[in-house]
């Protein structure tokens, strides 16, 4: 046994992976304790056991109540959890035994493992990633490390395929990183040279991957069974999970073959359907084009052509659909790279990226071999924000709260940027400075972080005394703030409490299980029986995994001068500040544009933040970047469901009524 301290955790949202580097550099795909490269991301609950990974799908369809599948789209979502038995668990929960199973395979094979680099998707909010890494430190990681998944592939793909490794280019190249995953679609364009990588943008959408895909036809389906035998799958949980199943196998079918049988049965009505290659793309078409408009708008944001790209690089099990590579073929007008497992590249990157940060310890020296140390010790990489990063302010004129963006979107990290704010009342004793960060698919929408509150300011301020705002993020996208009162030197910093964990909470013992009945649940051991709950009897009526709010916290603890809360609203506090210009120390008007002194333009509501780089070296002034005045924060668009039978519906006009539904002309094929 070897005592490996980092591995490399593509924790996906359909499936998962782990890996780590052998002696010479080279990434290993872990098995797990069933034989599996690849675990799927799905949990059941059996009375007192917990059932990670292939054994748990196979459950699903006779116990759906009892599995969770997908969690990855709700992490960080501090409202969305599943209630089962009486017990209830959240997306970090979820994450926490995914990653356990993954652990418990690679420290059976390697011993030890203390660290590790969770992947995430580019577009993750602060609050994904930081529920990201509450999941691998519950599961008994000393130290968690992310790196968005785009970037994993692309070190995967310079340090692996192209032969770094063992050459280094004389040019830059730039690649295209396409990455459609089970649910998220994560794009970046990638410049490497010799011993260098650099994200030079990033683009995609969270909440758009194969399951989408399965989505479509599942819908289809089911629509057309409800016509032919007038009872619908979808209303049984037993029969949608069956049907799900077989769409999932009939669309890996149609990635190698033209056409593909597709059973669903409910009712007692069984029915077999023959899917074409045909059916399926023009039944997913608006899907595609999704990733088509999102890849054109990432190379026309940053002034650049095909021309400009050097190889389109593929990744993501999705990415395998005959109709998502003929797309990019004729988009880009080459011949795609796939030379990457769409499966194991990521898990790949992030143990490439593992082995990067740890070539100067004891972990270099004991595991690779001289040459692979000194190798993986030059090789440097630079990633950009995938979102902006502000504050929510009070305009000059006080009645509007907006955000403050300070950092734009595709800033190479770690950045940081001061801001100087004012006071909004004579003698005021405190400032809220709550942290949002831009919602990259709607300008108007922002994503709340945080809050920290300065506090015990000197006696009898003016208004308008000025408060000097800290904020950045570091190499993994994660946010930091700090604030000092200009006139009486009070400085702080701040550690945030985001996501899922709230604020009063401590963060459990790594060591110790996430529950009590779970304790030791990957070594197949039952926790104490007093911890046990009663196991379910077969005739017990399921209960529906419902989404829940969590209960109420306690308010957060206070600390010296600063403390960090989620009770305080800023929208109605009149503490919140108004941002002063940098240049003359007058406030900035907003909703004018501009400086009320000395005249200096910022951009307009709803401009697009700029992704031009800042020269080397060069100071970094900070603008006013504001969206919509009716800018909220968003609850996370859903992927499109079926309408419920019964719902309420706008009554169809007659041209409609005549017009065949897309469903009808889609079946047409079959019949």
């Amino acid at each position: 046994m070897r005592d490996v301290t980092a591995v490399g955790i593509d924790l996906g949202t359909t499936y998962s992976c782990i890996a780590y580097l052998n002696e010479h550099g080279e990434p290993v795909t872990i098995p797990n304790d069933e034989g599996e490269l690849s675990t799927p991301s799905v949990v059941l609950f059996d009375g007192s056991e917990v059932v990670v990974g292939t054994e748990a799908l196979r459950h699903a369809i006779v116990e759906p109540d009892y599995v969770v599948q997908n969690s990855k789209r709700f992490m960080g979502d501090r409202n969305k959890v599943w209630k089962i038995d009486d017990r209830t668990f959240t997306p970090t929960d979820i994450a926490t035994f995914i990653v356990k199973k993954l652990l418990f395979a690679a420290r059976e094979t390697l011993g030890p493992i203390h660290r590790a680099v969770i992947t995430v998707p580019a577009q993750f909010t602060d609050a994904q990633r930081q529920a990201t890494t509450e999941a691998g430190l519950r599961a008994g990681l000393d130290q968690v490390d992310i790196i968005n998944e785009p970037i994993a592939a692309a070190l995967c793909y310079v340090l692996g395929s192209e032969g770094l490794w063992f050459s280094e280019l004389a040019d830059k190249q730039t690649v295209l990183v396409y990455d459609l995953g089970g649910g998220t679609f994560d794009l970046s364009l990638v410049s490497y040279s010799k011993n260098n990588v650099e994200v030079i943008a990033s683009g995609g959408e969270l909440r758009l991957g194969g399951i989408d895909w399965n989505l479509e036809l599942q819908n289809a389906i089911a629509d057309q069974f409800l016509r032919e035998f007038g009872c619908d799958p979808a209303e049984n949980a037993e029969s949608l999970q069956a049907l799900a199943i077989e769409v999932e196998h009939a669309k890996r079918s149609l990635s190698v073959r033209p056409r593909t049988p597709l059973v669903c049965q409910h009712a007692g009505h069984r029915k077999a359907y023959r899917v074409e290659q045909a059916q399926f793309e023009k039944l997913t078409r608006p899907l595609v084009q999704r990733t088509r408009d999102i890849t054109t708008a990432l190379l026309k944001d940053n002034s650049m052509g095909w021309a400009h790209v050097d190889a389109v690089l593929t990744t993501g099990g999705a990415s395998r659909m005959p109709m998502v590579r003929d797309m990019l073929k004729r988009l880009s007008g080459t011949t795609l790279n796939t030379s990457l497992s769409p499966d194991q590249s990521i898990a790949h990157g992030a143990t490439y990226y593992a082995g990067m940060l740890l070539t100067n310890d004891d972990y270099a020296r004991s595991i690779l071999t001289d040459k692979a140390a000194r190798r993986l010790a030059q090789v440097k990489h630079t990633a950009v924000n995938a979102r902006s990063l502000g504050i929510l302010v009070r305009d000059v004129d006080g009645r509007t709260r907006l955000p403050h963006y300070l950092i734009p979107a595709n800033t190479p990290l770690p950045t940081s940027v001061t801001q100087t704010y004012g006071t909004v009342l004579p003698g005021q004793q405190r400032v809220s400075l709550p942290l949002v960060e831009s919602d990259p698919s709607d300008a108007a929408k922002y994503e709340r972080v945080g809050e920290c509150v300065i506090e015990n300011l000197p006696p009898d301020l003016p208004k308008m005394s000025a408060i000097a705002v800290t904020i950045r993020y570091d190499e993994q996208a994660r946010v930091h703030v700090e604030a000092t009162d200009v006139t009486g030197g009070a400085k702080a910093v701040a550690v945030l409490h985001r996501g899922e964990i709230p604020a009063d909470e401590a963060r459990p013992d790594p060591n110790e299980e996430v529950a009590p009945w779970a304790a030791d649940l990957l070594d197949g051991k039952k926790a104490a029986a007093d911890a046990e709950p009663a196991r379910r009897e077969p005739s017990k009526p399921r209960q529906q995994p419902a989404a829940t709010k969590p209960p109420a916290t306690k308010p957060p603890v206070s600390m010296p001068k600063v403390r960090t809360t989620k009770n305080i609203d800023p929208l109605e506090s009149a503490e919140t500040p108004i941002p002063l210009c940098n240049q003359c120390g007058e406030p900035l008007d907003l909703t004018a544009g501009q400086c009320r002194k000395c005249e200096q333009a910022i951009p307009t509501a709803g401009e697009r933040l700029t992704t031009r780089r800042p020269a080397p070296g060069a100071a970094k002034r900070t603008t006013a970047v504001i969206s919509d005045r009716s800018a909220g924060s968003p609850s996370g668009s859903r992927p499109p469901q079926r309408a419920q039978k019964g719902a309420s519906q706008r009554p169809a006009t007659q041209t409609e009524q005549k017009k065949p539904s897309p469903e009808d002309e889609f079946w047409k094929l079959v019949e």
